[in-house]
């Protein structure tokens, strides 16, 4: 104590001489810094402390040991490059617990009432620091994992191509413009509409558990941010990958209302069977994923799977709006519906994939776009029936056969036959006004005439009514009536014959039918008696007698059979460039044709034979028959030259 004294009273001293002393030597300094130095370094005699100080001090103590094993176990992994799970399961599990441990560490810290600036303030900086470091690493990890263990979208799942995509005969309505159109060109693609959900290993199995580990102390550590959006960033790359294997196009709508049919309906075709795998296969599997590896962490799942595959599903809904906003040909109607059906199916799937808030934007697109695909399915299908009204010939068609616009229009409600459930929803609302007047003819009951037909059956006869006008109309192009009369029942015939024998049966149903078998007959009479009317009124007796006398002018008689022979080598030459196309009908037709002029024929020769020579007559009964065997098979003949003498 006395030595403390003795150093108190000189240290007195020397602030009493410094206080009376402004300057000072270099020596006096440097005497003065070396005795400052000796004061720092003496241990301070420790002052009596409160138990509540010592424990303090002990816990920050042991809170420093910790951070420094910590930061030497997370640190020694930012030397090497490798990866850590590439090192093994259990350097990064061990890596995982000591990173949960500086976040543990972090929250002791944060628990205690903290001076700002001092050491233990400092300590929590440091950890904070330390925690950053870890999660930059496991953000890499997390993404490493899931681009390196990406299982391949393989071939199988993508069963439903096919080379037809790009073939000509590719189940569209061509233009009745077209005179090439065939029966099998209208149909429907086959498409299953139960399809189940399919679930795909996007990403190895075995890396999920890890995954899930790495997002769970990345959001435990307030990194989940970062960690969503690096998951966000990868199965994007994905999802893209996904699209570029089903040959979606990144298309504008401009570069959609721009296209030609051709490539537009092979585009369609594509991205019917693209979206149906995309939102059953891709997105069922995307979703499976998500909810895998953010089990524990709520509505962070549907937040990254719906930010991760948004664009790609509004890329594809995009096409979907191009094609509803375009024009309103015919020749679509049957891809719109198609896409129409489609997106129906599919909506459902979608809405309890995008169930959550952040979904909403894709099921509003989805409905918003079926809404307008319905529409424009509507729209075309009316202005079909414009169309059909519309189309105007200035030349008859050749050889009086079937003519390309009716193949067309029934062909066309064929097809649509398949649609029938979506049309009828469509439809209502454009109902014909004449929709009573329109229902089926019942005349073999007493049914009520009053009964329900359906939208769709209602514009089904309004079709038929308006091609059986324009036919009539296109009848009158031609200069011989009989061939006006043979175009009809061709025509109609054609008609009858395609509601018998497929669905159109139960719309138009059979009064309809037989309505239109009636028609055709007659036509097939009335061609009859406009043809040969005139020339087996030649082989009547009127008008052959001497005058003034009841016998048989021979030379009236010869020149009966030569205007005869003329009148049908006439016939002849024209009508087999004639056209009737179905075999049934035309042989049904020559058979009647033939019981008509043969009989008459055979009975004016008969009746004739004593007053007439052999020599005058050029044809038997026989080589009559024969030669109306040749009749409308479209190709002309002449029987010039191959008289008998």
């Amino acid at each position: 104590m006395e030595e403390e004294e003795n150093l108190i009273a000189a240290a007195q001293n020397i602030v009493k001489a410094l206080g009376s002393n402004r300057t000072l030597t270099d020596d006096a300094r440097k005497i003065l810094a070396d005795l400052g130095s000796q004061l720092s370094s003496i241990t301070r005699v420790s002052e009596p402390q409160d138990e509540g100080a010592s424990e303090t001090e002990e816990q920050f103590i042991e809170l420093e040991e910790e951070f420094k094993l910590v930061h030497s176990k997370v640190m020694n992994r930012e030397v090497g490059k490798l990866m850590i799970w590439d090192c093994g399961q259990e350097e990064a599990y061990e890596y995982l617990r000591y990173v949960d441990q500086a976040r543990k560490l972090i929250d002791r810290l944060e628990s205690l009432n903290l001076v700002k600036g001092s050491k233990e303030d400092e300590l929590l900086r440091k950890a904070h620091d330390l925690l950053q470091t870890a999660m930059n690493r496991l953000e890499e990890e997390f993404t490493h994992l899931l681009v390196h263990n990406r299982q391949p979208f393989e071939p199988e799942h993508m069963s439903f191509r096919s080379s037809e995509d790009d073939t000509l005969d590719d189940g569209s309505i061509v233009s009745f413009g077209d005179d090439s159109v065939e029966d099998s060109v209208v149909q429907r693609d086959s498409m299953s509409r139960s399809s189940e959900e399919f679930i795909i290993e996007l990403v190895h199995l075995d890396v999920i558990p890890d995954l899930r580990c790495i997002a769970n102390l990345m959001f435990d550590s307030n990194y989940g941010r970062e960690c969503s959006q690096a998951f966000i960033n990868v199965r994007k790359d994905g999802l893209d990958d996904c699209l570029f294997i089903l040959e979606v196009e990144k298309l504008s709508i401009e570069d959609v209302l721009k296209m030609e049919w051709n490539s537009l309906n092979s585009k369609i075709r594509r991205w019917i069977r693209a979206m149906k795998i995309f939102v059953r296969v891709y997105l069922a599997s995307e979703k499976w994923l998500s909810d895998q590896i953010f089990s524990e962490l709520e509505s962070v799942s549907s937040v990254c799977f719906a930010e991760a595959s948004k664009a790609s599903i509004l890329q594809l809904l995009n096409f979907g709006e191009a094609i509803a906003i375009g024009p309103h040909q015919p020749e679509k109607l049957i891809r719109i519906l198609d896409m129409y059906e489609l997106l129906a199916d599919l909506i459902p799937d979608i809405d309890a994939m995008y169930s959550d808030e952040v979904g909403l934007c894709v099921r509003t697109e989805c409905q918003d776009i079926l809404r307008s695909l319905g529409d424009c399915a509507n729209a075309t299908f009316l202005e079909f029936e414009n169309a059909v009204a519309s189309s105007i010939s200035t030349n008859p068609f050749p050889g009086g056969g079937i003519h390309h616009l009716t193949k067309y229009v029934m062909n066309y409600m064929k097809t649509l036959i398949d649609y029938s459930k979506t049309l009828d929803e469509l439809l209502k609302g454009h109902e014909k006004e004449d929709s009573v007047d329109m229902a089926p003819d019942r005349e073999d009951d007493n049914a009520d005439r009053r009964c329900y037909v359906s939208p769709l059956a209602q514009h089904f006869r309004s079709f038929t009514s308006i091609l059986e006008c324009n036919l009539e109309d296109k009848s009158r192009l031609y200069k011989d009536e009989s061939l006006g009369h043979l175009f009809l029942m061709n025509n109609i015939h054609y008609m009858a014959e395609k509601v018998k024998n497929s669905n159109l049966r139960t719309i138009l149903g059979d009064g309809w039918i037989r309505k239109h078998n009636w028609k055709f007959q007659h036509h097939a009479m009335s061609y009859e008696r406009a043809t040969w009317s005139s020339i087996l009124s030649l082989l009547r007796d009127e008008g052959l007698q001497n005058p003034g006398s009841n016998s048989i002018s021979r030379t009236l008689l010869k020149e009966r059979l030569y205007n005869f022979y003329l009148a049908f080598e006439d016939v002849y030459k024209s009508q087999t460039g004639w056209s009737i196309p179905d075999s049934q009908l035309r042989e049904d037709l020559r058979i009647s044709t033939s019981l008509k002029v043969i009989q008459a024929y055979r009975t004016f020769v008969g009746r004739h034979t004593n007053n007439i020579s052999d020599k005058y007559i050029k044809y038997t009964a026989d080589d009559l028959e024969n030669f109306l065997l040749d009749l409308f098979e479209g190709s002309p003949r002449s029987l010039h030259g191959s008289h008998r003498k």
